[in-house]
C-alpha cells in the first residue's frame, strides 16, 4: 500500500494491511475490508489489536460481519464478540449459519449470551431488535458526583454515556432521565434528580416499529430513547442505530418503487441467480398485466381500422395516465410512512386528488389540443377534415385518464396497507400498468362518443 491515507487502495497481504490500517479511522478500515475477499479481511482482523478490531466490527458499514466472524478461530471470534455492542452481536448471530452459530453462542459468557438471545427473540424491524443493552442507569438516591465517578468507570463498556437513566432504587423502574451535559454542570453533592429533566421520560416498547422509533427520536431531538418493558429499561436505541435502520428501510422502499423485491445484500455481492429471482417475479407480473393492454386494443380493433389517426396518440395517452398515477403513489406512500395521513383519511385524500386530477388533466388536455391545432395549421401533419374533433377527443380523454391515474395512484397504497401489504409495493411500474389498461378504455370510449358518425 503506497499511501495509508488512501482508504480505497486494495492490498492483499493481511499482515501488511493490518499494520498500515491500525491508525486509520474505523470507517475507512471497514470500507477497505469490504473490498477484500472474506479470507483476507478475516486475517486482517486477526492481526489488528483486539480493541481496534472490535471497533471495526461495531461499524454498521462493515459488510459480511457474520462471515468474517465465522472464518476466525473460536478464541479470537469469542473475544471479539464479547467486546462488541450487544445489538451488533445479535446482528452477527442472525446471519451466522449452523453449526457455527450454535458453537459460538454456547461458548459466550452467560451475560452476553442472555443479552443476545433476548435481542434475537424480538421481531425484525422493531425497537427490541435494534436496541443495545449497554446503557448508563443509576439509582435516584445517588449524587451528581457519584454518578460522574460511575460513568468514568463504565464509559468504555457503554454504547453511549450522553443519556443517564434514573431508576427507583427498590423497584428498578424508570423515574427520570438526565443528560451528561446537565450532569457535569450540577453540584457534586446534589441529588441526581436535581439535574434530571422534570418531564415524563420519552420511551418506546420493544415491539415499537423502528420507523416509529425514528420519528420519536426526531420529534424530541434525542440522542437515545429507552426501550421499556413494564416500566423497566431493558435497552436503548441510539440515533446512529436509527439512522442505519432508516437507510436500510429507505433502500428497500426505493427498490420496491422500481418494481422488484428488496435486495438483502449489496448490489455487487448478490448472486446472479438471486438477482434474477428478485427481479423476475415482479417483471413477469407486470408483463402479464400489460397483456391486458393488447386485449384492450384488440377489443377496439374496428375503431382503430376506421380511424388510424387515433393510434398516433396512444403513447401520449398511456404515459400521461401512468405519470400522474406514479406521482400520486409516491406522494401517498411517503405520507403514510411519515404518518402525515392514516388509513381513515382515505376519503379526504380522494376528495383532494379528484380536483387535482381534473386540473392536471385539463392542463395536459389543453396542451394536447393546442399541439394538434398547431400541427394542422402549420402544415406539419394533416389530421383530416375532422381534426377539431380529434383534438377534442385527445383533450377530453386526457382529463379523464389523468384524473383516474391520480385517484388510482393515491388509493392503491391505502388498499395495500389495509390488507396488510407494504404500501411501497404499490410501485410506479405497477400503477403505470394499471393506468395503461384503463387509459386505453377511457380513450376509445371518449373517441366513440365524440367521433361517432364522423370517423367512427
Amino acid at each position: 500500500m503506497e499511501d495509508s491515507n488512501n482508504p480505497t487502495e486494495v492490498v492483499r497481504d493481511p499482515s501488511t494491511l493490518a499494520a498500515e490500517l491500525a491508525n486509520e479511522h474505523v470507517a475507512d478500515i471497514a470500507e477497505i475490508l469490504n473490498e477484500q475477499p472474506t479470507e483476507v479481511a478475516s486475517e486482517v482482523l486477526s492481526h489488528l489489536p483486539l480493541d481496534r478490531a472490535v471497533e471495526v466490527l461495531d461499524q454498521p458499514e462493515l459488510e459480511e460481519s457474520a462471515d468474517l466472524i465465522a472464518s476466525l478461530p473460536d478464541d479470537r471470534a469469542l473475544a471479539l464478540l464479547s467486546g462488541m455492542s450487544a445489538d451488533r452481536v445479535a446482528e452477527v448471530f442472525r446471519d451466522l449459519e449452523e453449526p457455527r452459530r450454535s458453537v459460538l453462542l454456547d461458548r459466550l459468557d452467560d451475560e452476553t449470551r442472555l443479552s443476545v438471545l433476548r435481542l434475537l427473540s424480538y421481531p425484525p424491524d422493531t425497537a427490541g431488535s435494534i436496541m443495545t443493552t449497554e446503557f448508563v442507569s443509576v439509582p435516584s438516591t445517588w449524587s451528581v458526583g457519584r454518578t460522574l465517578d460511575y460513568i468514568r468507570r463504565v464509559e468504555r463498556t457503554r454504547e453511549t454515556v450522553y443519556a443517564i437513566y434514573v431508576l427507583d432504587p427498590r423497584t428498578k423502574r424508570l423515574i427520570q432521565t438526565a443528560s451528561l451535559r446537565r450532569l457535569i454542570s450540577g453540584e457534586p453533592n446534589a441529588s441526581i434528580l436535581s439535574v434530571a429533566y422534570p418531564r415524563r421520560p420519552v420511551t418506546v416498547t420493544p415491539l415499537t416499529d423502528r420507523e416509529d422509533v425514528a420519528r420519536i427520536i426526531s420529534k424530541y431531538n434525542l440522542l437515545a430513547v429507552p426501550v421499556v418493558d413494564r416500566d423497566h429499561v431493558i435497552g436503548i436505541v441510539t440515533v446512529d442505530d436509527v439512522i442505519d435502520a432508516i437507510v436500510q428501510e429507505s433502500t428497500e422502499d426505493v427498490q420496491k418503487f422500481g418494481g422488484m423485491e428488496a435486495l438483502t445484500e449489496p448490489y455487487m455481492q448478490i448472486s446472479f441467480i438471486e438477482m434474477i429471482r428478485k427481479r423476475a417475479g415482479w417483471l413477469c407480473i407486470l408483463f402479464l398485466s400489460e397483456m391486458l393492454t393488447a386485449s384492450a386494443m384488440q377489443f377496439f380493433e374496428g375503431e382503430l381500422e376506421k380511424a388510424l389517426v387515433l393510434t398516433l396518440f396512444i403513447p401520449l395517452i398511456m404515459s400521461s395516465g401512468g405519470n400522474s398515477g406514479s406521482q400520486a403513489t409516491s406522494l401517498l406512500i411517503r405520507a403514510l410512512a411519515l404518518r402525515e395521513v392514516r388509513l381513515r383519511d382515505w376519503w379526504r385524500v380522494a376528495l383532494r386528488e379528484l380536483p387535482m386530477g381534473i386540473t392536471l388533466g385539463t392542463i395536459l388536455g389543453l396542451i394536447g389540443a393546442v399541439r394538434i391545432t398547431l400541427w394542422q395549421k402549420l402544415g406539419f401533419y394533416d389530421y383530416g377534415e375532422h381534426w377539431m374533433l380529434i383534438a377534442l377527443t385527445v383533450g377530453t380523454a386526457l382529463v379523464g385518464i389523468v384524473t383516474f391515474g391520480s385517484l388510482a395512484g393515491s388509493m392503491l397504497p391505502f388498499i395495500l396497507q389495509r390488507i396488510g401489504f407494504d404500501p411501497a409495493s404499490a410501485s410506479a411500474p405497477f400503477v403505470a400498468t394499471l393506468v395503461d389498461v384503463t387509459g386505453l378504455i377511457i380513450y376509445f370510449t371518449v373517441a366513440l362518443a365524440i367521433l361517432s358518425g364522423t370517423l367512427l
